[in-house]
C-alpha cells in the first residue's frame, strides 16, 4: 500500500501476499472436498409417495407415527436365542436404506451423546427401556444387549440422525418375548419402586389435554425426606420424556426447555418444562428418564387425551 510516509510495495512483497492468499484458498477448497466418512447421500433417506416419515425438527417435537408410515430405513433384529422374560438377550440390529444400502456408524451423527437410540416398550406400556447398540463387525450391523421384564410382542423404535441430512429419522421392528414362570413379576429395569426416596410428578398446564393442541408439561422431582435432589444430565439433557400411544403406533421423544446444562434446576425441587402436540385422542403413557446420584431412573405417567 502506498501513501504519505509509506514506500510502495515491492514486487517480492506482492508475490509473497499472492502466495499466502493462494495457499489459503487451496486449503479452503481442499476442506470442502474432504470425504465425510459416509457413502450415503440425502436421497438415500427419501421414499416417494404419500404416508412417509418426514424428517424431525428437534425444535418442534411431534408424535411420530412410525409404524403406520413408511420409513426410508428398514430395521431388522436377529437374536442369538429367542428373548425370554428376565434374561439378558443379545442380538444384532441391521439398518438398511430403501435401496438396500447398509447404514453404518459413519453414516450417523451423534445426537444426545449417541449415534443410535433404541426405545423398547412392551404391549402394556409398563416396561420401557432405552438401549444404545454398538457398531458390529459387518457393515450396517449393530449389537444389542437387553433384558425384557415382561412378555409378548415388544416394539423397538430406532431414533437416529443421518449425516447426509442432519435431521432425525426413525424405524421400527418387533421382538417376541417368551414368559418364564415367576419372572413377569419383576419390576421394569430402573423403574422407581416404593423404596425410592424420590417422588416424580408430571402435570399438563391445561386439563383436559386435547388432541392436536400444543400442550405444556411440567416435570418435577422431590425427596420424601425434604433433602436435595442430585439431578444430573443424562444423554445431554436434565431429563427425557418419551410418549407412547396405547397401540404403540409411534412415539414422541421430548427434551426440556432448560437446555443449558450449566444452569442447574433448583436443588430441592427441580422443575423442567416440555412441549408436546398429540394428534389423536386416547390413552397415552409418558415415560420420564432421569439420572439421580449416578443412577438412571424411569417413571411412567398415564395421560388421557380428549378429542
Amino acid at each position: 500500500m502506498s501513501g504519505p510516509g509509506r514506500n510502495p510495495m515491492t514486487a517480492a512483497e506482492w508475490k509473497r501476499i499472492a502466495g499466502i492468499t493462494a495457499g489459503a484458498l487451496a486449503v479452503f477448497v481442499g476442506m470442502r472436498f474432504l470425504p465425510t466418512g459416509t457413502d450415503l447421500n440425502h436421497m438415500d433417506f427419501r421414499v416417494s409417495g404419500q404416508n412417509a416419515i418426514e424428517f424431525c425438527d428437534p425444535s418442534n417435537p411431534q408424535f411420530i407415527p412410525v409404524v403406520a408410515a413408511r420409513s426410508p430405513v428398514a430395521m431388522t433384529v436377529q437374536w442369538e436365542a429367542p428373548p425370554v422374560t428376565g434374561r439378558e438377550g443379545r442380538g444384532v440390529v441391521m439398518l438398511k436404506t430403501a435401496s438396500g444400502k447398509p447404514v453404518e456408524a459413519q453414516d450417523l451423527l451423534v445426537a444426545h451423546t449417541r449415534k443410535l437410540h433404541l426405545l423398547i416398550v412392551d404391549p402394556t406400556l409398563t416396561d420401557y427401556q432405552h438401549v444404545h447398540p454398538e457398531p458390529g463387525v459387518a457393515r450396517g450391523e449393530w449389537t444389542i444387549s437387553w433384558t425384557p421384564r415382561s412378555s409378548g410382542a415388544y416394539r423397538i423404535f430406532a431414533d437416529f440422525t443421518p449425516a447426509a441430512t442432519g435431521r432425525g429419522l426413525y424405524a421400527s421392528a418387533e421382538a417376541e418375548v417368551s414368559a418364564v414362570a415367576g419372572a413377569a413379576a419383576q419390576a421394569p429395569a430402573g423403574q422407581t419402586d416404593a423404596r425410592s426416596p424420590y417422588t416424580f410428578a408430571l402435570a399438563a398446564a391445561v386439563r383436559p389435554t386435547r388432541a392436536g393442541q400444543p400442550t405444556d408439561l411440567k416435570f418435577s422431582i422431590t425427596r420424601s425426606d425434604g433433602g436435595a435432589v442430585p439431578l444430573e444430565p443424562v444423554m445431554g439433557a436434565f431429563a427425557h420424556l418419551v410418549a407412547f400411544d396405547e397401540a404403540r403406533s409411534g412415539f414422541a421423544h421430548l427434551h426440556p426447555a432448560e437446555a443449558d446444562l450449566t444452569k442447574k434446576p433448583d436443588a430441592m425441587r427441580p422443575e423442567l418444562n416440555f412441549k408436546i402436540t398429540i394428534p389423536q385422542a386416547g390413552r397415552y403413557v409418558i415415560w420420564a428418564q432421569v439420572k439421580l446420584g449416578g443412577r438412571e431412573e424411569f417413571a411412567p405417567f398415564a395421560f388421557e387425551v380428549a378429542p
